[in-house]
């Protein structure tokens, strides 16, 4: 049977099957492959690509140039998957250049574009899905304020907080959003503000309550042990492994030229 293509409504239809979603980030064409054959129906082209590929210490430093760059990898994978990109760092700022970038995105793969902010950024997110491009959102801990937060912290923890999810959440619900992703959301706003929303929401170090998890895919795999992550328990010790089949072939190469 020919699988069928994840689509925006594919999406809003598990969660009203009560159907968990399971979504990985992907930044390269092999990646995303082994992603779409093991069946996950959402992948994102992260701004995490900043701390994981390129090296920078948070996502405040990728450009558009480099986003199109990854989501031009990723969809030359084909996927059946949902391919959903970042807009990064203040390619958002205003309604113009909110559209023009997500047309960009979508240009280079993406069928949906992901941004942070809920009311803040209410009439980019209005003006994007009227420019028929899908939109997904995302609350809680934003990492592109990082710098102007002082790091990363749980929200919800206070009442202003956890009101100003919700009306957050109902806002981008208005505005057409499809998704949310909610990250490092106490678990009881993330539980009301799941049961509040017909849109499903992605939760990231928000409780098991959300309709789906999301996770940066090294992660899962224990490819970055130079990182110690709360939210994350490791499926695999692949940069052991690694490293293990490296040296191997190393003393192959060094006995071959022995002999």
């Amino acid at each position: 049977m020919t699988p069928t293509k994840i689509t925006p409504a594919a999406l809003r239809a598990m969660k009203s099957r009560g159907e968990k979603i399971a979504a990985l980030t992907a930044y390269d064409c092999p990646m995303a492959r082994l992603l779409d054959e093991a069946g996950v129906p959402f992948i994102l082209v992260g701004d995490s690509l900043s701390m994981v590929v390129l090296g920078f210490p948070d996502t405040t430093h990728v450009t558009m140039a480099d986003m199109e760059h990854h989501t031009r990898a990723v969809a030359r994978a084909k996927p059946q998957a949902l391919v959903v990109a970042d807009m990064p760092f203040r390619s958002y700022e205003t309604v113009t250049s909110a559209v023009e970038n997500a047309k960009r995105l979508v240009a280079a793969g993406a069928e949906a574009v992901k941004a942070e902010g809920g009311r803040a950024i209410i009439e980019q997110v209005r003006a994007i899905v009227a420019a028929g491009i899908p939109f997904c959102g995302h609350l809680g801990m934003l990492p592109q304020h990082v710098l102007e937060e002082g790091g990363y912290k749980v929200k919800g923890k206070i009442e202003t907080e956890h009101q100003a999810l919700l009306a957050d959440a109902d806002a981008l619900v208005a505005a057409g959003a499809f998704a949310m992703v909610l990250e490092l959301v106490t678990r009881p706003v993330a539980a009301e503000i799941t049961k509040r929303i017909p849109i499903p929401t992605i939760g990231i170090g928000a409780g098991a309550d959300c309709d789906g998890q999301i996770l940066v895919t090294p992660d899962l795999l224990g490819m970055l042990p130079w990182f110690n992550l709360k939210h994350v328990k490791p499926k695999l010790n692949a940069a052991e492994q690694m490293r293990t089949v490296v040296r191997e072939w190393m003393d192959e190469v060094k006995a071959a030229r022995a002999r």
